[in-house]
């Protein structure tokens, strides 16, 4: 039987996804063009270059993550070795280089797919924890349960505080336009979300454990030709994609419509 405290700790894992996963979703895309200074072609035309390679790096972090074998187990030590270059990354991400138009484009390519190369490899390894942290079918209904209670806390809180925390470091307080806060202050709020990330990424590491053994003894060719004729895989992975789409474009307004 599973603590009290390793739910919790499963739950902070998807927290501290969910919280940097709404900030890109969300206020990235006006970042770019309001702050940052690119185009609007030349935003949306990253946006799918990133969504591409992040649909090849999943599977890759998939093969890497379940071939992994410490003391700590699979999946848990992407949790602890990732969580601070996570947070990083996410900085930089918000960073305005003070340079021409030509490397600010080359920064924004840069920093986004390290930061989507970075989220692969600590979400990919965190979601398939569940398969590992309890051998009852029941309780991993348990965990998926706290992990959702945290993931929409998690976005809540940083929606709710964006703003304010753009606000602060602005010098202007609460309720500033976010167009009017400076390329220092949009740091700096990345950097509190950020170091609540790797904290809690630090801390569902601490508060989690692996007690099922599932070592892969099969090779990438056979796990891959699985897939390929898995028709219930299919049919999640279409509908997982038209659903990001649409959170992905609605996220991506809310800023301009609100802000």
């Amino acid at each position: 039987m599973a603590r009290l405290s390793e739910k919790i700790g499963y739950g902070f894992g998807d927290m501290a996804s969910s919280m940097f996963w709404k900030i890109f979703s969300f206020f990235l895309p006006f970042f770019y063009s309001n702050i940052f200074g690119l185009s609007l072609i030349d935003a949306g035309m990253l946006m799918l270059v990133t969504r591409v390679w992040d649909a090849v790096s999943d599977p890759m972090m998939g093969v890497i993550c379940d071939r992994t074998h410490t003391r700590w187990g699979k999946y848990r030590p992407y949790l602890l070795w990732i969580a601070l270059p996570f947070a990083l990354c996410g900085v930089m991400l918000f960073m305005t280089p003070d340079t021409g138009y030509g490397f600010k484009l080359f920064w924004a390519y840069f920093t986004y797919i390290l930061m989507m190369t970075c989220y692969t490899a600590i979400n990919v390894p965190y979601g398939a924890m569940l398969d590992v942290v309890t051998t009852s079918s029941q309780e991993k209904t348990v965990f998926s349960s706290y992990r959702m209670f945290f993931s929409y806390a998690g976005s809540f809180m940083a929606l709710l505080a964006w703003e304010p925390l753009c606000g602060l470091f602005n010098g202007t307080g609460a309720g500033t336009p976010l167009e009017s806060c400076s390329p220092r202050a949009w740091t700096l709020a990345m950097t509190v979300i950020g170091g609540a990330c790797c904290l809690l990424f630090l801390l569902c590491f601490a508060m989690t454990r692996e007690v099922v053994d599932s070592r892969s003894k099969a090779s990438v060719g056979k796990d891959f030709r699985t897939l390929m004729t898995n028709r219930p895989w299919w049919i999640m992975n279409g509908v997982a994609i038209f659903n990001n789409f649409y959170n992905i474009i609605r996220g991506s307004a809310v800023a301009y419509l609100f802000a």
